[in-house]
């Protein structure tokens, strides 16, 4: 008899996943999908746009206060989202 290697089927995806190059996109989207959740109800209500680039979250935000508000709490936001996602996906992120 032969030994087999038993394996998670996690990791089995992760592990393809990384191989096509597709795991960074793949938690980019989620973390994009994850920001009305993480933000809050009435931020999400005001956000008009969510973007990534350069490991950087783009906001666009339609209440001027509440973009001022928020960016005082850039780094907290930071840590929720990647902690969300189980990754280190962003750096900052930019209100506008």
């Amino acid at each position: 008899m032969f030994k087999r290697e038993v394996r998670n089927i996690r990791e089995l995806i992760l592990r393809n996943l990384r191989a096509q190059g597709l795991e960074t996109p793949l938690q980019q989207k989620r973390l994009i999908d994850a920001w009305p959740t993480v933000a809050g109800e009435l931020v999400a209500r005001y956000t008009d746009g969510v973007s990534i680039r350069n490991q950087t979250l783009y906001v666009h935000l339609t209440n001027p206060a509440l973009r001022q508000d928020l960016s005082m709490q850039r780094s907290e936001y930071v840590k929720k989202l990647n902690n969300y996602v189980g990754s280190q996906v962003i750096a900052d992120i930019r209100f506008h």
